[in-house]
């Protein structure tokens, strides 16, 4: 069975040192459900990728490195439009900040019909979140789509909010649809700070869950994670490792608790089955998969010998 991740592909570009009057670029493939994909590709779990990929070089860099992972792209859009671009640059703890160019971009122009077409026979998830799920003309082609996908597919959501381009509001006003449609909702520290300023995160989890979402895992960074289903929460702790940067890491968290949570048997519905122990297994090994991410430049999700590894 089939793990489905669907939203945007996004070339982050990082600045590097140049020549003098010169400002060098790397470029690396990014975008929150493509790093969630490929993440869940390394890992091992059948993975397939719903984007709209451009025609661009950027658009032939996703694809490879997606195909190359081993998710299955099948059911991708071949777009007419250009690639979204995010311009990053890291700050002395690894923290990314970006900008972006993404006006008229491929990832956001879904069609009804476009997804309407997609099989979900053999789907046991379906993961989506960050901006594929808020920008205009797509964002209610994705909640259809999930909706029709919840019928017998367990549902994860990551709002991963981008405040430049939506303002937290935007995201505020969504969050009880999306936690109505949601089993599962991943949100980090930053995301909560912003949805909810001053709000602690206990008090947000009970909020979501009042909202209808059951298994909620809120990422705390070096503190690690809270995971709450269904109210009964505890706590999970960070893997300590040496951080190059954090970019992909929340996403590669998510990839890694899908995995394991597959693994147990435990998708292909609202989570009815599972309890809070299989569930803090499965955010265990997230976390591992997330610090083997910070360990490394940009959003490159580990294979499974470098888990083996460490």
């Amino acid at each position: 069975m089939t793990i489905t991740v669907l939203g945007e592909c996004v070339a982050d570009a990082f600045t590097t040192d140049g020549r003098p009057g010169e400002l060098a670029l790397t470029v690396h493939p990014g975008g929150g459900p493509a790093n969630t994909a490929t993440a869940l590709g390394r890992l091992g779990t059948p993975t397939r990728f719903l984007g709209r990929l451009s025609a661009d070089p950027f658009g032939a860099l996703f694809r490879d490195r997606l195909a190359g992972s081993g998710v299955d792209l099948a059911d991708c859009v071949a777009a007419a439009e250009p690639s979204t671009l995010a311009i990053a640059a890291l700050d002395g703890d690894g923290q990314a900040g970006y900008t972006f160019h993404a006006e008229g971009t491929a990832d956001f122009q879904w069609q009804r019909t476009e997804l309407e077409a997609v099989d979900l026979s053999a789907c046991t998830a379906v993961h989506t979140g960050s901006l594929a799920l808020v920008r205009a003309p797509g964002a209610e082609a994705v909640e259809e789509f999930l909706a029709r996908a919840g019928a017998h597919a367990t549902v994860s959501i990551d709002p991963n909010l981008r405040p430049l381009l939506v303002a937290p509001e935007h995201y505020r006003e969504r969050m009880a649809r999306w936690c109505a449609l949601a089993d599962l909702l991943r949100l980090s520290a930053d995301d909560l700070a912003l949805l909810h300023p001053g709000l602690a995160p206990e008090q947000a989890v009970d909020h979501w869950h009042e909202l209808g979402v059951p298994l909620v895992v809120l990422t705390l960074g070096e503190r690690g994670a809270l995971v709450s289903l269904r109210g009964e929460r505890a706590s999970v702790e960070a893997v300590r490792t040496r951080v190059v940067d954090t970019v992909g890491a929340g996403d590669a968290f998510t990839a890694g608790l899908l995995h394991q949570l597959g693994r147990s048997g435990l998708l292909g519905g609202r989570l009815t089955g599972a309890g809070l122990p299989a569930v803090l297994e499965a955010a265990r090994f997230a976390a591992r998969v997330a610090a083997l991410t910070c360990a490394v430049a940009g959003a490159n999700p580990p294979w499974p010998d470098r888990l083996a590894a460490g």
